[in-house]
């Protein structure tokens, strides 16, 4: 283990680049050295976080480079640290950044400073709860991480901006307000917020159904989950190309991860008993949303009511308890954090030329734009679970946790998989190819440079971890087993103590 603090440095060096860009002048010249430190900032992070994956060690379940200071005394303690399961979501965020960065340098041009430093922060707050072992300091970066996504939306976004923007802030902190007092109630119960001490002693069954409930209520909306799902279409279609990658990329995937960490690790008992509760919503969700999705002649909409229903996938593996649901959960998230990060893309590019969402304003895209229509078709083919790509991986391993709980909630559930190929395949068809109906689509030009090389290194990861999922698995595995044995191990000690 090394006496670095490298996670301190991966939440640090995008705050200190967004300092330094934050206090460069604006005129040109200070606008493009802006442009490079950001792009130079991300990519540094990115090789940061590629070199702790290359020096974790997984094939222990312990937390590794753990980092614990005095913050507060007696009270809060500044704590992290990554295992398999967290040190993925680190990689994501680190590698979407400086994809978001690149199109935000060529696409944005009011303010194109305070966005790149709205950028930087996200990051550094997004890995903060990937990285949080304590209560108080998770749920300080889970909320902070609002703030700059509240200001894409609301200064960058379209004409219903500030309605969506509010929408999005406050539907996801209500929530949040219930996992506040959840935390304070733990504290008082427990006499710590440290997430491993919390693990050891566990946390009384008695209190398990309430607190679960209120740490639901936050994951819930920011997953999001059927009812509380409607912010997200509004906040996408409204949101700048890079606020709608971040949003469906990483900011989704908080929620997952939370539910992972807290609800399966803190409480047990209570996740136990609240299962039908989330099998019925998750299959809302795939199913409802899929059919919304089909009814959509907004791109951004439609992409939008997908992601809903690929997390929908998500929840339903996670809450099988077994080792296929929770790692089928996880790559898809990560495989959504791809893909979904690629269409949006696909569609800002499109939006940049003639900008327009609705699907009835393109056809036949193909006959002028062949190289982006490859991707298109690609990353359409990636996210309704085509063979070969990471889309069919994490479904199928979902859905194969699934079968071994309840054979009918997997019937169901894999019903959306087909209603995600209408979806996708209708979309590809009018968009790509079809009758070119209005002449500005003659127009069009290809993808530059720039933008064939987000999609291309998108498109590399979303075919090699379809093909070759291997690394990511043995990342995640002995974290995994290590959950559920602690899972299995609390629901027994809880039944042995019932009986006598």
């Amino acid at each position: 283990m090394i006496d670095f603090p490298i996670l301190s440095a991966l939440i640090g060096l995008p705050i200190i680049g967004s300092i330094f860009i934050f206090f460069n002048k604006s005129n040109e010249s200070k606008l493009n050295s802006s442009k490079y430190l950001a792009i130079f900032v991300s990519l540094a992070n990115f090789l940061i976080s590629i070199y702790l994956w290359v020096i974790f060690d997984n094939s222990i379940s312990d937390f590794q480079f753990v980092e614990n200071r005095e913050w507060i005394k007696d009270f809060i303690n500044y704590n992290i640290g990554v295992d398999g399961i967290s040190i993925l979501f680190v990689l994501l965020t680190t590698f979407i950044t400086p994809l978001c960065v690149i199109s935000v340098c060529s696409t944005i041009k009011y303010r194109l400073k305070d966005f790149l430093i709205a950028i930087l922060l996200m990051e550094s707050l997004m890995v903060g709860v990937f990285c949080s072992l304590d209560l108080v300091i998770f749920y300080i970066f889970f909320e902070a991480g609002l703030i700059p996504m509240f200001l894409i939306i609301g200064v960058w976004g379209g004409e219903r901006r500030v309605y969506s923007a509010f929408k999005f802030f406050l539907y996801t902190l209500l929530g949040s307000v219930l996992m506040l007092v959840a935390i304070i109630s733990i504290y008082f119960i427990s006499g710590t917020t440290d997430i491993i001490k919390l693990f050891e002693i566990g946390i009384d069954p008695k209190y398990q159904n309430l607190l679960w409930l209120a740490f639901f209520s936050s994951f819930a909306v920011k997953t999001p989950m059927w009812p509380v799902h409607t912010w997200l279409p509004d906040a996408h279609v409204e949101a700048p190309t890079a606020g709608s990658v971040l949003l469906a990329a990483i900011l989704l995937k908080m929620a997952g991860y939370g539910f992972i960490r807290f609800s399966l690790g803190l409480f047990p008992l209570a996740s136990e008993y609240f299962v039908p509760l989330i099998y019925i919503l998750s299959l809302i969700a795939i199913i409802y949303t899929s059919m919304v999705a089909l009814m959509q002649d907004d791109m951004k909409k439609l992409i939008a009511y997908s992601s809903v229903a690929h997390m929908g996938f998500v929840t339903l593996g996670i809450f099988t308890f077994t080792q296929q649901g929770i790692e089928g959960s996880i790559f898809q998230m990560i495989s959504h954090g791809l893909i979904s990060a690629a269409l949006f893309l696909c569609v800002g590019i499109i939006y940049d030329r003639l900008h327009s969402r609705l699907i009835s304003t393109y056809g036949g895209v193909v006959n002028y734009m062949p190289k982006y229509s490859f991707f298109f078709v690609v990353f359409a083919l990636a996210a309704l679970g085509l063979p070969g790509t990471t889309g069919f991986l994490g479904e199928f391993l979902v859905l194969t946790g699934s079968f071994q709980k309840n054979y009918l909630v997997a019937m169901i559930a894999t019903f959306g998989v087909v209603l995600g190929a209408a979806y996708m395949l209708w979309l590809t068809k009018r968009v790509i190819f079809g009758k070119t109906n209005k002449e500005e689509i003659k127009t069009l030009i290809d993808t530059n440079k720039t933008e064939l090389l987000m999609l291309s290194t998108l498109a590399f990861f979303v075919i090699f971890f379809g093909f070759y999922p291997m690394p990511l698995i043995e990342t995640l595995n002995v974290s995994v087993d290590n959950l559920i044995n602690n899972y299995e191990q609390s629901i027994n000690n809880i039944s042995l103590v019932k009986n006598d």
